[in-house]
């Protein structure tokens, strides 16, 4: 029988496989909510954790290395100021935010928080930054870590460095550092202070992880991104070819010299001009193909080749829209999926105008394609 694993190397190598693997992100607490009042024998008894498996949908596993990249200690998180329409914080990135009340549930918005003061405002500031980065810092590696060790060897599925967006990129750091127009404007600033942050930032990514990968191969590890938009990059290649590529090179050879099989990029928006800078820095992967901005997985296939794997390009709109719109959006990828280096999921997590039922008929109609069983679309 095919493991998980098995069925993963099998997809990212363009081999042949009883199936291609079955991954999804998740779906929004609204969405969550939605589908209980809907189905509550459906999803009763999910773990909503999809990054790691969902058995009631038939996700393929896949465990993640708990390890700590954030502040450690992180900031104070406390309440500045708050009304019946909204609160003001300072959440544990030293960020301080404006958040709505309405339609809230446990924390997750309806939209997203308007962002009013950041940690790094001169380059002086960075110091204090660093303090709360020291890779030494006790807490940042599971306390059990040489027994877990011990069980990942015989694993039967992908095997990941961190949890998603454990370790941010570079571009995403420094956002959450500065803000994203000061950021924007300290590229040309405060050059100084941009090139010390990104080395800096891959010295620390590097000492953190390499405990871990001195003990235990890992399968892939992912920067989380966000540096694109619907027209394109919030930065230029110019400014990513000067100040993030060559610490992306550094630490993508780190990683490979330790073991580490695929080395991912996560970024929302339209990044295409970006992604002759990412593969020469030896990104292999790229998610999760954002299909409102424009991003095609069977263009970058045409234009990249098989040197960059794809995952996600299912236009998460499409899924509201019933099942004859959800079967022609799939077929789209039968070319992918035959090949191969392509898993197909949601482009984000799933919002809350898709019904249940259209979800499910989605997941089933997905299995199929993964299963080589195109002709159930037609």
């Amino acid at each position: 029988m095919t493991t998980d694993l098995e069925r993963f190397n099998d997809c990212m190598e363009y081999r042949s496989s009883d199936r291609r693997p079955n991954h999804e992100l998740g779906a929004w607490a609204q969405t969550r909510r939605r589908w209980t009042e809907e189905a509550p024998d459906a999803v009763r008894g999910f773990n909503w954790d999809w990054f790691c498996a969902e058995p009631n949908l038939g996700l393929d596993r896949r465990e993640y290395v708990p390890v700590n990249y954030g502040f450690l200690p992180p900031f104070s998180v406390c309440v500045l100021e708050e009304s019946d329409e909204f609160e003001v914080f300072r959440d544990a990135k030293g960020m301080i935010r404006k958040a709505l009340k309405a339609g809230a549930i446990g924390g997750a918005r309806m939209s997203m928080d308007q962002f009013l003061e950041f940690p790094v405002k001169t380059p002086e500031d960075f110091a204090g930054i660093k303090a709360r980065l020291d890779p030494a810092t006790p807490g940042r590696l599971p306390p059990d870590l040489d027994g877990q060790v011990d069980g990942w060897r015989d694993r039967r599925w992908p095997l990941v460095l961190g949890r998603n967006c454990a370790a941010n990129g570079f571009y995403w750091r420094a956002r959450e550092f500065m803000g994203t127009e000061a950021l924007s404007y300290a590229w040309y600033d405060y050059p100084e202070l941009m090139h010390e942050m990104m080395e800096f930032y891959a010295d620390f990514i590097m000492e953190v992880s390499r405990p871990v990968l001195e003990k235990v191969q890992v399968d892939y590890f992912s920067f989380n991104e966000d540096l694109s938009m619907k027209s394109g990059p919030l930065l230029s290649p110019e400014t990513y070819r000067t100040f993030i590529v060559p610490r992306l090179k550094r630490l993508v050879a780190f990683l490979r010299e330790h073991g580490v099989r695929y080395v991912v990029v996560d970024t929302d928006g339209d990044p295409t001009v970006l992604i002759p800078l990412m593969l020469d820095a030896g990104i292999d992967t790229l998610w999760p193909l954002e299909r409102a901005s424009g991003v095609d997985p069977r263009a970058y296939r045409r234009r990249f080749g098989r040197e960059l794997r794809l995952w996600g390009g299912v236009d998460k709109r499409v899924l509201s829209r019933g099942p004859k719109a959800i079967r022609t959006h799939l077929r789209e990828f039968i070319p992918l999926i035959e090949e191969g280096g392509f898993i197909p999921t949601v482009d984000h997590t799933v919002p809350p105008d898709v019904s249940w039922d259209n979800f499910r008929y989605y997941m089933d109609a997905k299995m199929e394609l993964l299963c080589g069983n195109f002709a159930a679309l037609e």
